[in-house]
């Protein structure tokens, strides 16, 4: 990004703070600053000046979530004065054969752990647990349980998938302090001869079932949900084009893959994207994303140091700080 683009223009030499306590966001998804909301000020690419509650005023940010998961980081984005770009890179569908999830599912008073890993693997169960109940109204047998069956433990791979479970009835009792796969695995505890139940996406790392069996476990790993390409990219291609996408953000590894797949798909060939992604800020959620956007030829810019988006919003803020993309 050279110093004309708009991210510069907008961010000027302006001192924001990258503290969320300082910059939050009241209900209605206005920033405050320093527990006050604060008033926009100016609209749109190229103000001359900025304000400590638009941080990113002018920075136009590419959002690669699903479409059901993006509206909260585009709305924290705009908030502090960004040009949001929903451009979802993947999509969640359910199995086309539920008979490995209904088997698991029936079964789940035999498992020791149910271990989830995003919220969409907790959204994939219990749709499909409301699926099961409705078609079992009326019968005398076989409705799936309202509650955890006693003795069954949750664990959530992080904060917001313990959320997630928790909202429905299932609290965790374990979530790791790290949000990576190792750390869960680190951390669990003694599982020698417990049975675990693993529901996941369908193409995933081996890291947490390989680990979990390393440690004695008995590992079931269940696809609760497929991750495909999402319809996003074409949203990309032209801002990429005309170098008009100051940022982009990368919140699983299958994002940065699907992306780059859906824009070979409209033309723009891995070598052209790399080429021009070397002018883009690069934002990933955790390391592991990072590690697959690297791989990928890549220059990531920044990681959040707390893998959720919290940790993703405070990257960003610290972007900003310095006002240009290092080299």
């Amino acid at each position: 990004m050279s110093d004309t683009t708009p991210a510069r223009r907008a961010l000027g030499d302006v001192t924001v703070t990258t503290n969320l306590d300082e910059v939050g966001f009241d209900p209605a998804g206005k920033a405050r600053v320093g527990g006050a909301v604060q008033a926009d000020r100016g609209e749109g690419r190229g103000m001359g000046s900025t304000t400590l509650e638009r941080p990113l005023a002018g920075c136009r940010i590419a959002v690669t979530r699903p479409a059901h998961q993006a509206a909260g980081l585009v709305e924290r984005l705009r908030a502090l004065g960004a040009e949001p770009i929903p451009c979802p890179a993947i999509t969640i569908t359910p199995p086309t054969d539920f008979t490995v999830l209904d088997a698991a599912i029936a079964r789940l008073d035999e498992y020791d752990w149910l271990v989830f890993t995003s919220p969409n693997g907790v959204r994939a169960m219990f749709e499909r647990l409301d699926q099961l109940r409705r078609q079992d109204r009326g019968r005398d047998a076989g409705t799936p349980p309202l509650s955890p069956p006693p003795g069954l433990k949750i664990g959530a791979l992080g904060p917001a998938t313990g959320a997630a479970s928790a909202a429905r009835g299932w609290p965790p009792c374990f979530v790791p302090t790290e949000y990576v796969a190792e750390a869960l695995v680190a951390e669990i505890g003694d599982v020698t001869g417990q049975k675990v139940l693993l529901l996941r996406a369908d193409a995933v790392r081996e890291a947490l079932a390989a680990g979990l069996r390393e440690r004695g476990a008995v590992v079931d790993e269940v696809t609760a949900y497929y991750t495909v390409q999402g319809a996003g990219a074409p949203d990309l291609v032209d801002g990429l084009r005309r170098h008009t996408v100051d940022a982009v953000t990368f919140t699983s590894s299958s994002t940065v893959r699907f992306l780059l797949d859906g824009l070979e798909a409209c033309g723009l060939g891995r070598a052209e994207a790399r080429a021009l992604f070397a002018g883009v800020a690069v934002l990933c959620i955790g390391p592991v994303t990072a590690a697959t956007a690297r791989d990928e030829g890549l220059r990531v810019e920044a990681v959040a140091a707390e893998y959720t988006i919290d940790g993703l919003i405070t990257a960003f803020l610290d972007w900003s700080r310095r006002g240009v993309v290092s080299s």
